[in-house]
């Protein structure tokens, strides 16, 4: 199966949907899920220096990709700033990253979060420890090291003075967004700005398998809870993140490619919207 792509303003193809590596800190476990992956057409993976699993991660992949036939040219890695090293000890976070994961490109590198950690959420330190992470990922992109560039956990405050300042823009968004969390205001400023879209969390931590709206989705298209929720995502061009370590789940989640939502469906789940979050880090505090 192949899964469809978006080309991001960098000019490079992400597929939209990728596997989410948090908290798959065992070399085995991770394996396990990468290689199901693998299997069932995943070709992008995403991994975060909080994660702890990068260096884990190149390994796996340097391992499978050669058994299924492919090389590094043919998966997409994202991967993450970590809150500790914002502002002066980004190009050491940056540099870390791309040893760990033993590549000499990474095809998405992100700022994880706009604040810095350790630091009052209100401190005015932050914006200015952003503008020089943002300067420090402008220069692995254009040395080549990194393909594409963009941040996590912005809110519409966060991306505008990104706007203002930045060189290079941020091709990408990544953020929670499930039907409980629609993300209205920075979907539509991701549209009139050319920042893709994309969403972890789109099941709600599994809180919204059970959902009695999704639920009655199901039956009436007969695919599983899991199918109907990323399909809400990716029928509006939302790439999506997905985590399993069940080989089982991560072949089931790949499957929304060949089925359609009806727009009644759409906005029947849109309306579930009440500004629920289920990663309960919140970054709208942050100055």
């Amino acid at each position: 199966m192949m899964v469809p792509s978006v080309t991001l303003m960098s000019g490079v193809q992400m597929p939209l949907l990728g596997l989410g590596t948090y908290k798959l800190q065992d070399l085995e476990q991770l394996k396990r899920s990468v290689s199901s992956a693998l299997q069932a057409g995943y070709r992008a993976f995403d991994t975060g220096a909080v994660y702890g699993n990068e260096a884990y991660l190149g390994q796996v992949l340097k391992e499978l990709l050669p058994m299924y036939g492919l090389s590094r040219e043919d998966v997409f890695i994202i991967s993450k700033l970590a809150p500790l090293d914002h502002g002066p000890r980004a190009k050491e976070g940056c540099l870390r990253s791309l040893k760990q994961l033993d590549c000499e490109y990474i095809d998405l590198y992100l700022v994880h979060w706009p604040g810095m950690e350790g630091l009052d959420p209100g401190d005015s330190r932050h914006s200015e420890y952003r503008a020089q992470s943002w300067a420090t990922l402008e220069e692995f992109y254009a040395s080549g090291r990194f393909k594409a560039i963009g941040v996590s956990n912005y809110t519409t405050k966060h991306i505008r003075e990104l706007l203002m300042s930045c060189r290079v823009p941020p091709a990408v968004l990544q953020i929670e967004c499930q039907p409980k969390l629609i993300q209205r205001e920075l979907r539509d400023l991701c549209i009139e700005t050319g920042i893709h879209f994309q969403a972890y969390s789109s099941l709600g931590k599994g809180a919204l398998l059970r959902e009695p709206e999704v639920v009655d989705i199901v039956r009436s298209c007969g695919r599983t809870p899991a199918q109907v929720l990323l399909r809400w995502a990716v029928q509006q061009g939302i790439s999506v993140l997905l985590r399993s370590s069940q080989p089982s789940r991560v072949q089931e989640n790949a499957q929304v490619f060949d089925f359609q939502l009806s727009e009644m469906d759409i906005m029947r789940l849109d309306a579930l919207n009440c500004g629920t979050r289920f990663c309960k880090r919140d970054s709208s505090k942050i100055a």
